[in-house]
């Protein structure tokens, strides 16, 4: 893939080759998500432009894929702020071993910032989408 496209708004996701739409998700953020992630506990997603740099295979999720927020912009806003910006925001699925939790289905919206897909999706996410990969997130 040569982009990965969300819309916060829409709660939607998009694998993007080419010009070409390759894949659609619905997804799950965070309970605050309008707006871009200021600081560390707001429960928003960023938004702006970024990478996927990483795959955590051992997390408290499913699986999950780190997109490298905050980056120079975000530090530099969080400091003005007098603020954490927070970090590690994922691309994840759902909470491991415990069904009966929030985040075990996509009724609403859950994360503490992070981007929500079911663990059937993050699996062929993670079969589309190389590290590095840019992604684009907007309201």
């Amino acid at each position: 893939m040569d982009l990965v496209k969300v819309d916060k708004s829409a709660r939607k996701m998009y694998l993007i080759q080419g010009d070409r739409i390759v894949k659609r998700y619905h997804i799950s953020l965070g309970a605050n998500p309008k707006g871009h992630k200021l600081r560390e506990g707001d429960q928003r997603t960023p938004e702006g432009h970024y990478l996927l740099d990483f795959i955590n295979e051992k997390s408290r999720f499913y699986r999950s894929i780190r997109i490298n927020y905050p980056n120079e912009n975000d530090v530099k806003r969080a400091q003005k702020l007098g603020v954490n910006p927070g970090g590690q925001i994922m691309i994840h699925g759902q909470k491991n071993n415990n069904d009966s939790l929030p985040g075990s289905g996509r009724s609403k919206d859950w994360t503490d910032g992070c981007i929500a897909i079911t663990n059937e999706e993050i699996d062929e996410f993670l079969r589309l989408v190389k590290l590095g990969t840019p992604i684009d997130i907007k309201w």
